[in-house]
C-alpha cells in the first residue's frame, strides 16, 4: 500500500461509502489474475449470478490456498482498513471485534462456524449486471472490502460501473457509479456507514452492485475481510 493516502481515502470513505486507491496491480498482473479464471481447481465453487437472480454473470469463490499476490494484497489492507472500521464502530457505539492481526480475526470466523473463502474472481460479458447486494456470509462482518478493476474500462469493456446506494433517513435513496480503473482498488463498505443526524450518529445502509456492461469483458477480483458460514 505504498503511496496511499490514508487520510483522503477516510474521508471519502465518510462522505460517500467508497474510495478509490492508488494503483495496487500492474497490467500484466492483472491479466495474470484474470487469466486464473480458467483454471477451475483454484477454486472452491462457480456461481451463475442468473440461476439465483443476482443479476447475469458468473463469479467464482477461490479456496483457502489463495495465489500469493491475493493473499499479499488482503494482507496489506487490512491494518489501514482495521482503523477505519474501529473508528466507524466508536461512532456508532458497536463493538469492535477484529484483533490486529488478519489471521487472529480468521481464525474467529472459522471457530464462529464461518470456514468457507470469500475471495472472488468475477466476470461480466456484454450484457451482465450485478443486482444491488451486501456481502454479509454470517454473524461476523468486517465492515469494509476491496474490489479491483482488472481489466481496462474503455478499452477492454464500456459499462460496467461499481454501482453504491445508500439509503438515506427520511429521504430518498443516493447513487453513486465509479468507473473502476485497471489495477487500482475501491474500497466500500459491507453493508452501512456511520451518517451524522440531528441525535448524533446513525448506521446508513448500504447496498453495491454493477451496472450493465455495454460491451467486451470485464473481470474484478473481491477482497471480503471475513470468512463465510
Amino acid at each position: 500500500m505504498t503511496g496511499a493516502d490514508w487520510a483522503v481515502i477516510t474521508e471519502e470513505l465518510d462522505a460517500l461509502g467508497c474510495a478509490l486507491t492508488p494503483r495496487l496491480l500492474t497490467p500484466e498482473q492483472c491479466r495474470e489474475l484474470s487469466g486464473r479464471y480458467e483454471r477451475t481447481e483454484a477454486f472452491r465453487t462457480t456461481v451463475d449470478m442468473a440461476r439465483h437472480r443476482f443479476g447475469s454473470g458468473t463469479y467464482r469463490y477461490f479456496t483457502h490456498d489463495l495465489p500469493p499476490l491475493v493473499a499479499a494484497l488482503r494482507a496489506a489492507l487490512y491494518p489501514p482498513l482495521l482503523t477505519v472500521a474501529r473508528d466507524w464502530s466508536a461512532r456508532l457505539g458497536r463493538p469492535a471485534p477484529w484483533p490486529d492481526d488478519l489471521d487472529a480475526w480468521l481464525a474467529r470466523c472459522h471457530e464462529a462456524g464461518q470456514d468457507r473463502s470469500a475471495q472472488i474472481l468475477l466476470r461480466y460479458e456484454t450484457g451482465d449486471w450485478n443486482a444491488l447486494h451486501r456481502d454479509v456470509f454470517g454473524e461476523l462482518v468486517f465492515p469494509l472490502q476491496v474490489v479491483i478493476g482488472l481489466d481496462a474500462y474503455g478499452t477492454d469493456y464500456t459499462g460496467g460501473e461499481f454501482l453504491l446506494v445508500e439509503q438515506r433517513a427520511r429521504a430518498q435513496s443516493r447513487g453513486t457509479a465509479v468507473p473502476l480503473p485497471q489495477g487500482h482498488g475501491l474500497v466500500f463498505t459491507t453493508r452501512d456507514r456511520p451518517v451524522r443526524s440531528r441525535r448524533g450518529w446513525s448506521a446508513g445502509a448500504v447496498r453495491h452492485g454493477v451496472s450493465t456492461l455495454r460491451s467486451g469483458r470485464r473481470h474484478a477480483l473481491g477482497l471480503v475481510f471475513h470468512d463465510a458460514s
